[in-house]
């Protein structure tokens, strides 16, 4: 016998589009980060209307922003092919030599997390980013000889959350730099509003608001919000993500009013309880949650010191007063900020 639910389900299954990419394809398309897109867009109708390649970009800023995707939107307003990899899967100068001579002119060469690429890879990009040639070493010892290879007039566009692991002579070969900002709550509820089309969801407004404002002012975790909220809907039966189902969905999911999420309020409490609010080295906080120090100082750090509940001092880690309130702490004198 098939009950409610599972017609339910059946049903949105049957209706829901295939293979739905959420990811804006033009800078129209895509919301926020208003001075970059401005920038890019004048960047790139000028090559245009010199018939050259655009200038190589650096992204920087913390995961989620849409580094990733604005590369892909360059290469699409730019009519050209788009060639992603990574900076930790070129471990070799053969490797970056292979892609860089297969390339066409006028490519987009996208390499993330650019900031882990060896260092004589990152140094064999040098001339290629500058004169358009590579210098590849055959054979070893005193046979050994020095080849010039000629690549493409190409575009390199790097993304990293770190910007200070760059060396200064690779930082200062891009012809733009932009750092991605973490967005605010009302470009967020647009960006949940788009997603909700693409994928034939219906969405409350209430519903939206409070997505976004537990989204950590990003949008690759806005939409995994509105997913898991759809997925609670769909199960519950419901035609529509009211309120209710995503304050059930995010409750589920241990995110807090804040948009704090478990890691966070451990790493808070963990500084106030072990520490007595700090200051406490990355280290030691590290060592007391048991996490990675890389995994704290680059996603969890940037939005508790956005939203002003962590200071970072020359001494280490604080939690404000504002963190104490939040979490639930009555005796904040000792260690207000």
């Amino acid at each position: 016998m098939v009950t409610h639910n599972q017609k339910h389900v059946k049903n949105w299954v049957e209706n829901r589009p295939f293979d739905l990419n959420l990811r804006p394809k033009t800078l129209t398309e895509f919301i926020g980060q208003n001075g970059i897109k401005k920038n890019l867009d004048i960047a790139i109708t000028a090559a245009k209307m010199r018939q050259e390649s655009l200038e190589h970009v650096l992204f920087y800023g913390p995961p989620g922003l849409g580094k990733t995707t604005l590369a892909h939107i360059i290469a699409h307003e730019t009519a050209h092919h788009i060639h992603a990899t990574s900076g930790p899967a070129i471990e070799r100068a053969g490797d970056l030599a292979a892609i860089l001579t297969n390339l066409s002119p006028g490519d987009i060469f996208f390499v993330d997390e650019i900031h882990r690429l060896p260092k004589i890879v990152e140094e064999i990009l040098y001339p290629a980013m500058e004169d358009f040639n590579i210098d590849i070493i055959i054979g070893k010892g005193p046979s050994a000889r020095t080849l010039k290879l000629d690549v493409p007039r190409f575009t390199l566009i790097g993304a990293t959350t770190r910007l200070s692991l760059l060396s200064s002579p690779f930082r200062d070969r891009f012809g733009m730099i932009h750092r991605l900002n973490f967005y605010r709550d009302e470009e967020i509820e647009e960006i949940i509003k788009r997603s909700a089309q693409i994928l034939a969801i219906a969405l409350d407004a209430d519903a939206a608001r409070e997505l976004a404002h537990r989204a950590r002012k990003t949008p690759r975790i806005a939409n995994r919000l509105l997913k898991r909220s759809r997925d609670f809907a769909q199960v519950s039966g419901d035609k529509k993500i009211v309120l209710k189902a995503a304050e059930a969905a995010l409750k589920l999911l241990n995110i807090d009013a804040m948009g704090l999420d478990e890691l966070d309020r451990k790493i808070l409490t963990t500084i106030i309880d072990t520490f007595q609010g700090g200051p406490a080295g990355l280290n030691a906080i590290a060592a007391a949650i048991s996490e990675e120090e890389a995994t704290i100082e680059e996603i969890y750090e940037p939005f508790l010191l956005q939203i002003g509940f962590l200071a970072r001092t020359a001494r280490g880690r604080l939690a404000t007063s504002a963190a104490y309130a939040h979490l639930g702490y009555a005796d904040t004198k000792q260690r207000l900020l």
